[in-house]
């Protein structure tokens, strides 16, 4: 598919485009005898651009949402373009080795993450400064090191125990919303359930490359899974099968899922800023 580049580069183009009509603005040139000052004239139009240009940065936002959405829906594109799979599956061709075309054979197998920049809908992420603010940083002398929790707050609700089919250690209010989650997905779909496996919670550092944003595993809330102990690959916009059933039990319970990051995590889970502040307002945390 050549889509995707044209588009990227009718936007850069556009960009460009808007950056060099505003250069006079904010260089304009200067009146005989003027000395080099900038006239009345001139400053007035550098306040307005200052405006003009709050307008471009919301733009250039919009443009980029806009070819994120594109890229999903050319990567639907190219799915939809493949043979029809055995299990029916739209043209999502899911291939196992052990030759089971059912769909409880096939959760661990990767397929394509579609609109996920529209997932957990009504639900908001929680930021690191709003995680920061809720309850301070989780541990001192962070680093780029896993490090335990040892903020007093978070710390006394910290748990470990077997929730459904793995053990976690996380806040207390967040093991007990996950039993919740699992217990439907058992009642519903046993096969995946059984298959659940963790790649781990707890996790107190700085965002790789950061001294400033804490990581989202940092406060007990948030937990990676996977299906088989077959780690998901990294911002690659796709994701196992059982992941994607599994996201409608999580964003039903308030939970937000990593899949619609701008970098694709679809085995994280975490606890929406929502939730956390109802759990906060009852008194859990």
């Amino acid at each position: 598919m050549r889509l995707l580049p044209a588009i990227l580069l009718s936007v850069s183009v556009l960009i460009a485009a808007m950056i060099v009509v505003s250069i006079p603005l904010f260089f304009p040139t200067t009146s005989a005898g003027g000395g080099g000052s900038v006239d009345n004239q001139a400053r007035i139009d550098i306040e307005l651009l200052h405006g003009d240009m709050t307008a471009l940065n919301d733009t250039v936002n919009e443009l980029r949402d806009q070819v994120d959405s594109l890229e999903d829906r050319v990567n639907q594109i190219e799915v939809a373009a493949q043979p029809q799979a055995l299990d029916g599956s739209n043209g999502l061709q899911i291939i196992t080795p052990d030759g089971d075309n059912g769909i409880s054979g096939n959760y661990a197998q990767v397929v394509l993450v579609a609109a996920r920049r529209g997932l957990n809908s009504g639900l908001k992420v929680p930021t690191s400064s709003f995680m920061v603010g809720q309850f301070g940083l989780p541990a001192e002398n962070l680093n780029d090191d896993c490090q335990p929790i040892t903020n007093p707050r978070l710390a006394t609700l910290l748990e470990e125990r077997q929730v459904g089919p793995i053990q976690a250690k996380m806040l207390k209010p967040a093991l007990d919303s996950l039993q919740v989650i699992f217990d439907k997905i058992q009642r519903a779909d046993p096969d995946l359930y059984a298959r659940i496996n963790t790649a781990g919670t707890i996790c107190a550092r700085w965002i790789r490359g950061s001294t400033t944003s804490v990581s989202s595993h940092s406060f007990g809330t948030a937990i990676d899974l996977n299906i088989d102990g077959v780690l998901d690959t990294l911002g690659d916009g796709r994701t196992q099968l059982g992941l994607t059933i599994m996201s409608d039990f999580f964003n039903a319970d308030g939970w937000v899922w990593g899949a619609a990051y701008g970098r694709e995590d679809s085995m994280h889970f975490e606890v929406s800023e929502d939730k956390i502040k109802e759990w906060v307002a009852a008194g859990l945390l």
